[in-house]
């Protein structure tokens, strides 16, 4: 039986400009909505990176993150 799709969470969510113009591209291209595209891709997070590659950004996003914070 396929899950109730209810929004019961909200939160403040800081964003680069560059991610909220990819996740709102991503949800145009599904045909979501921004927060059905985040259920999405956090409900198949396993299925949808690769372990690698997310170690890899994950390492250079922190590396310029208090750069980007300024």
């Amino acid at each position: 039986m396929p899950k109730r799709f209810r929004l019961t969470r909200r939160f403040p969510v800081a964003m680069t400009e560059d991610g909220f113009r990819r996740l709102k591209k991503f949800a145009a291209e599904a045909g979501l909505d921004e927060g059905e595209a985040l259920s999405f891709l956090f409900e198949n997070f396993d299925s949808v990176t690769d372990d690698e590659a997310l170690t890899h950004r994950l390492r250079l996003f922190n590396a310029e993150l208090e750069a980007r914070k300024r």
